[in-house]
């Protein structure tokens, strides 16, 4: 977990609390991150961000359970989803009963209800999945909201939780650490008795200004949909297009079936990863999204897919056909017409039967291509490598089984391969050893410490992340100058 903080300072208002907020979480801004507000003091702080993030902006309603003859003392929190937070300390010194805190909470419960149908409507939640979303408040008291909001977007599939308020306590950092992945704060005063105290203008925020900065951002998000469209639309290939960014969902045809994916193009990108997994979840696993997250920050597009349809993850013998995952990857990867150095002759990519420059997905014309695969979506990726030859730059495994890729395929692969397994994950491990025995290709095998088969310990997946980052930008070259328009 990494802490950001500074030194006390007073705020002229949440506008102004938001603007010192906003100059501090720039590294986390990117196609996906997400601001989430805590209504209603929160909005205006984090519309501010999400403006200068560029990031869409939602709300997670929360209700603080106030001590009965002290209100602005919380004794914990509930929100969205059914999440509830006590703080056991304060509830057993203020003396409050089992019935006061159950009559307390049934009437936070039907005003946080009352609240979220006024803000939000029949509109869903953001989706969050497998991206970084950045909590916002306008300071913490005793962090049972802030926690519980957290908890809520994890639960939702937050890849990354950055927690970020104006204003906190010196021992902010011991309460909430382990809720967040990053803890920003511009101010940790002390003595600190109430987030007011540090605003010139601490008014009540009402439900109209909510409500007004919430349209804003959902039209300034559909503005900026409509013009990255109509730049696709007029030319998709084209520079402006490319550096206008593309965060999409899409439907890949591969041997017979349609690929439901997920397609990010950073500005500017320079190269594209496919991620390869071994079932249907693809382009809804957590870790893969993540790690596609890392990438896209690095200038890297993504596109997460399912190799397998609903229907057919629920044979597990296909999770295991290395032949069918790597057929349709191999189809997937040749509709991004990757750019290859050694062309053949037609200008295509080769096995393709498509004419040159007719990209099923055009933001991607001309990018090196890298594969990501995890589990038995590294077979198929290897298998991809092969097939493809030098059109594949670099390939990466997550905990991967290469060895079902076979021996001969295994000889055949060309493109870089880094190979990476925890140190705990001693079968999958061995395999991999094995694996790399038969490469002929450069190849590495990278273990990262403390780790099991699916990188959930502490840091572990950050490390999957930063290792993939590293081997794909050392082996991806350039984009050179007009490859948008071979």
């Amino acid at each position: 977990m990494h802490v950001t903080g500074a030194h006390f300072t007073h705020f002229a208002d949440r506008t102004d609390a938001g603007r010192r907020l906003a100059a501090r979480l720039g590294h986390v801004g990117g196609p996906g991150t997400v601001v989430v507000a805590l209504p209603r003091g929160g909005v205006p702080v984090a519309a501010v961000v999400a403006r200068a993030l560029d990031a869409p902006l939602d709300i997670c309603v929360i209700r603080k359970l106030g001590v009965p003859y002290q209100p602005e003392l919380g004794m914990g929190a509930i929100g969205e989803d059914g999440v509830r937070v006590l703080n056991e300390q304060v509830i057993r010194l203020a003396s409050v009963t089992d019935g006061q805190l159950a009559e307390v909470e049934r009437r936070e419960r039907a005003e946080l209800e009352r609240r979220a149908r006024r803000y939000r409507g029949d509109r869903p939640s953001a989706d969050v999945r497998g991206r970084t979303v950045v909590v916002v408040d306008d300071g913490i008291a005793t962090g049972s909201t802030a926690r519980a909001a957290c908890r809520i977007v994890r639960a939702r599939g937050a890849a990354r939780v950055v927690l970020a308020v104006p204003v906190a306590p010196r021992d902010w950092t011991d309460r909430l650490e382990e809720v967040a992945d990053e803890l920003v704060c511009v101010d940790t005063p002390s003595p600190f008795f109430a987030i007011g105290e540090f605003y010139a203008d601490f008014s009540q925020t009402e439900d109209a200004e909510v409500l007004r900065l919430l349209s804003e951002a959902r039209t300034r998000e559909q503005e900026r949909a409509r013009e990255q469209e109509r730049e696709r639309e007029s030319d998709p290939g084209s520079p402006a297009a490319a550096s206008a960014g593309v965060d999409r969902e899409l439907v890949l045809p591969a041997a017979g079936v349609l690929l439901a994916g997920r397609l990010t193009v950073p500005p500017d990108a320079r190269g594209v990863v496919v991620f390869a997994h071994g079932s249907g979840s693809g382009r809804h696993s957590p870790r893969n999204r993540y790690v596609a997250e890392y990438l896209n920050r690095a200038g890297l597009a993504t596109l997460l897919f399912d190799l397998l349809t609903e229907a057919e993850e629920a044979d597990r013998r296909n999770v295991f056909d290395v032949g069918l995952l790597g057929s349709r990857l191999t189809a997937v990867a040749r509709q991004l017409n990757p750019r290859s150095d050694a062309p053949p002759e037609s200008g295509t990519v080769p096995g393709s039967d498509a004419p040159p420059g007719s990209a099923t997905v055009p933001e991607t014309r001309g990018l090196p291509l890298g594969l990501f695969g995890a589990s038995t979506g590294a077979a198929a990726a290897l298998h991809t490598a092969a097939e493809l030859g030098p059109a594949v730059r670099a390939v990466v495994s997550r905990g991967g089984r290469p060895d079902l890729a076979g021996a001969e395929v295994l000889g055949r692969v060309s493109a870089p391969t880094l190979l990476v397994v925890g140190s705990l994950d001693t079968t999958v491990l061995d395999l991999n050893r094995r694996a790399g025995s038969r490469l002929r290709c450069e190849s590495e095998l990278s273990v990262v410490p403390h780790a099991t088969h699916l990188f959930e310990e502490p840091g572990t997946l950050d490390q999957v992340a930063e290792l993939a980052r590293n081997w794909f930008l050392h082996h991806l070259p350039e984009r050179g100058p007009g490859a948008g328009n071979p």
